[in-house]
């Protein structure tokens, strides 16, 4: 027996309500879970980790760890919550920097590149890089292979002599891979790796063997820098070692530091950049006066130069809306509206 034709379309239009409430609750309270990022933190990530998962439209900062740089390379990086997750997904990319090429060269020598990144090397007549490669990659724990080429031998020959240390069981010749170890003499200490390879004909850096008295440690960390070579543990006195400053830093103080009486020399300083906010000009009722820059960054001693928003007028002396970034702070001037 069919149902009769009124009963029916109730039915169906009741049919029809319920698929569209469905549909329009079923975005209805997404949430964002706390941003786990490799490498990075939020701004403040102790303070409000705790308020977890959030509403749609929340937003955070992040910045990146040492070494670490995000797709926009800005310091701070806004990721709003939506329905589709964290946007834009936040990111840390590591940052290889590329000195300069032992038996060759590059176009990218003294430059910065981020995770993922090929550099092409150039090898001179008679070298090569490991397994006849033509170039490296910045990868998450640094360059794939040190940015040095070799001979392109099959063997190597005695290892090389070091003061005040001895070889066991030494050979005269040595194929490509094998390593030999270096024993220093009482009262001498190592300095450097104990053991050398045999690298496509050549041996890899030998150590010294020294007095201890005098000898440093690995060389200071700086704040938004890194040394131009891979650190060791143990350094000789005298030694010295170069620093530079990860992209929108400028640095301060002498680039080279040297192994003095068991000391390092006093390490320079990578001048913060300063992030210009856009919850603080909306607050002083201000925006950037040239409106082709979209830049929220500055280095130090940069000019930033500030101009009211529309319908407001200055409120703060005029040399305020020209300031210049000192070590990551950062003046505002102020707008407001006309009284009367």
């Amino acid at each position: 027996m069919s149902m009769p034709l009124g009963i029916s379309n109730m039915l169906l239009l009741l049919n029809v309500i319920l698929t569209l409430w469905v549909s329009c609750t079923h975005g209805q309270g997404r949430t964002c879970d706390f941003p786990e990022i490799k490498h990075g933190t939020i701004y403040e990530e102790n303070r409000y980790k705790q308020t977890f998962p959030v509403d749609t439209g929340k937003y955070f900062y992040y910045t990146c760890d040492h070494s670490y740089v995000s797709p926009s390379q800005l310091l701070w990086n806004k990721i709003t919550c939506t329905e589709k997750g964290w946007l834009p997904s936040p990111k840390c990319l590591r940052q290889c920097f590329f000195p300069w090429v032992e038996n060759g060269h590059s176009a990218s020598s003294g430059q910065t590149h981020r995770e993922g990144d090929t550099v092409q090397i150039v090898c001179d007549t008679g070298y090569s890089l490991p397994n006849n490669q033509g170039s490296i990659t910045c990868a998450e724990g640094g360059w794939s292979s040190p940015p040095k080429c070799s001979r392109g031998y099959v063997s190597c020959e005695n290892p090389p002599r070091v003061e005040n240390a001895i070889i066991r069981n030494e050979r005269h010749r040595y194929q490509n891979g094998e390593r030999v170890r270096y024993e220093c003499i009482r009262p001498y200490d190592i300095f450097g790796e104990v053991e050398v390879m045999c690298l496509n004909g050549t041996w890899t850096k030998p150590p010294q063997c020294k007095d201890s008295q005098g000898k440093c440690g690995p060389p200071p960390a700086i704040d938004n820098g890194d040394t131009t070579s891979f650190p060791s543990q143990v350094y000789p006195p005298g030694a010295t070692v170069e620093y530079q400053c990860q992209s929108f830093y400028e640095l301060q103080g002498n680039r080279r530091i040297v192994c003095r009486n068991g000391e390092w020399s006093e390490p320079p300083k990578c001048l913060e950049t300063c992030v210009i906010s856009e919850e603080m000009m909306k607050k002083h009722n201000i925006q950037l006066k040239w409106r082709y820059d979209k830049k929220l960054y500055s280095k130090t001693k940069d000019t930033v130069e500030f101009t009211c928003i529309r319908g407001y007028y200055p409120s703060t002396p005029d040399h305020t809306f020209r300031t210049t970034c000192q070590e990551g702070k950062l003046a505002y001037p102020t707008c407001g509206r006309k009284s009367g």
